[in-house]
This record gives C-alpha cells, sequence and structure tokens, in this order.
C-alpha cells in the first residue's frame, strides 16, 4: 500500500488543487458578502445568503424547477435513445461505423457552437425548423422557438438531446461487448423471444453501464451551461434560466459572489442528493 502513495501523489494534488479547493472556496465565499473586487473587504455574513436566495430570490425557484425538470426529461429522452441506437448499431449492418460516427459527432462538438447552430434552426424567419413547416403546409405549428416563454426550456433542450445522445450510444456499445454471447445464442435456443432475451440477459449485463450513463446524465444535466447561454441566455423573461446559469450570473454580471456561490453549493447538495442514493443502491445490489 505505501509503495502505491508516490505513484498517487500526482494525481491526489491535482484533485486537491483542481477539484477539492474549488469547492472548499466556493462554501467558504457563499457566507460572504463580497462583490468580487479585490478593493473590496468581504464581510462574513454567515447563512444571509442562502436565507436570501430561499425568500427574496423569484429567479431560484424558477431556475431550480428547469434544472430538475431537465434532469428528469435528460434521464429518459437521451438514455432511452442511445440505448435503441446502441442496440440497432450492435448488429452487423452495411454502413453501421459510419452510422455510429454521425451519431456520435454531435457529442465532440463545442456546445457554443452547438448552440448557435440551433439557434439558425431555431430562427423564427428562416430558420429549418418554422421553414419545413411552411413547406409541409403547417404554418399553424409555427413558433418563435427561443422566444416563447412556455417552450423555450424544451427547445433548448432538444438541442442538448441531439448533443448527448451519441455520447450514451458509445457508452452502452462498448456495454454491448460484455454481454456474452453464448448466453443470448442459449436463451434464443430455449425459445425466448427479443424481448424476453433483453429483459432476462442483456439488460442485466448492462447495469454497471446503467449506472455510469445515469450518473454522468444527472450531473452533466445539472451544470447545463453552454446552450442556454448560446441559444436564450435565460430568457425570455428568466424562463430558460438554469441554477449554473444564475449562479454565474448573480457572481459575475450582478458582482454578489456570496449569493452566487451560494447557489453553487445548493446545485452541489442537489447533485449529491441525486447522485449517491443511486450509487449506494446500485453498490449494495452488486454486493448481493
Amino acid at each position: 500500500m505505501l509503495g502505491a502513495l508516490p505513484f498517487l501523489a500526482p494525481a491526489v494534488v491535482l484533485y486537491a488543487v483542481f477539484l477539492l479547493f474549488p469547492i472548499v472556496s466556493a462554501i467558504y465565499l457563499s457566507f460572504l458578502k463580497w462583490n468580487g473586487f479585490p478593493t473590496t473587504p468581504q464581510v462574513w455574513v454567515g447563512f444571509d445568503n442562502y436565507v436570501d436566495i430561499l425568500s427574496n430570490d423569484p429567479v431560484f425557484y424558477t431556475a431550480l424547477r428547469n434544472s430538475l425538470i431537465w434532469a428528469v426529461l435528460s434521464l429518459i429522452i437521451p438514455t432511452v435513445l442511445g440505448l435503441v441506437l446502441a442496440l440497432a448499431l450492435d448488429r452487423r449492418l452495411l454502413g453501421r461505423n459510419l452510422m455510429r460516427s454521425a451519431f456520435y459527432i454531435p457529442a465532440i462538438l463545442a456546445s457554443i457552437a452547438v448552440a448557435t447552430m440551433w439557434s439558425w434552426i431555431y430562427n423564427p424567419d428562416a430558420g429549418l425548423v418554422n421553414g419545413s413547416l411552411t413547406g409541409l403546409g403547417l404554418e399553424s405549428w409555427i413558433r418563435d422557438w427561443l422566444g416563447d416563454p412556455t417552450i423555450a426550456i424544451y427547445s433548448v433542450f432538444v438541442a442538448f438531446v441531439w448533443q448527448t445522445t451519441g455520447f450514451s450510444m458509445v457508452l452502452f456499445l462498448a456495454g454491448l461487448q460484455s454481454v456474452p454471447r453464448d448466453l443470448v445464442e442459449a436463451a434464443h435456443l430455449d425459445g425466448a423471444g427479443p424481448r424476453q432475451v433483453f429483459t432476462h440477459v442483456i439488460l442485466p449485463a448492462l447495469r454497471p453501464t446503467m449506472t455510469v450513463v445515469l450518473v454522468l446524465t444527472v450531473i452533466s444535466s445539472l451544470k447545463v451551461f453552454d446552450l442556454i447561454v448560446g441559444m436564450t441566455g435565460g430568457g425570455p423573461a428568466q424562463s430558460s434560466q438554469v441554477l449554473a446559469l444564475w449562479s454565474y450570473s448573480q457572481s459575475f454580471i450582478n458582482h454578489n459572489f456570496g449569493g452566487g456561490n451560494a447557489l453553487a453549493v445548493i446545485l452541489l447538495a442537489i447533485t449529491l442528493a441525486l447522485v449517491l442514493p443511486y450509487l449506494m443502491w446500485t453498490l449494495k445490489e452488486d454486493d448481493r
């Protein structure tokens, strides 16, 4: 054990500097009143920033609701689509590798580039969506997709699904390689249909992969930032605001570093509350 310490030390130092220190610093700043300028004194206010957020910040509850809606939809739509694509492209198909690459390419694009592209697609006057609806004779369906407060957050979410589904697909494809082929063949010989094979053979074998996909999906959904900034900026009228963006806005636009870091700590607590119970349950199930 001690012999491994010299090899672990560089990683531990990097982990402490780039992860633990920022977390501790954010927690400390959340108890201060400070505008972010070095020449301005930092005043200890205790839990006042948290009380102010929960009682006097109307945007917080909108951002919280949108973040939770985003997380729930992310657990369902990109995950299911990624699994379906992985199952389809795990077979011998003509152009299989080309299709795998095509579905994965959005995942490696910069989020701000994706936001710019989808902003063009949603353009109410010359965008692809409204142009296609006009061509199909569905003019009544035309909307200002990013300017309507009732649908703006969901319009941005479509871009998120387009960008992230390919990443889930690749993880599931990797997991499918660990499914014992002899068990699949034995199930077919015993008369099991495709649904029974998927439910009783493939899905249990994909459990470790499913854990990774769900955890990464929750984390990425709660810290979504670039897409919102690039497509709506949190508008219109804060209708597409999320916690990560509101934390940034409070700190660097409103110069309220204490409130901004308090929002970041709340976001961290929500993330841990969603991820840790699932991980603990998964580990207990694996030990049985």
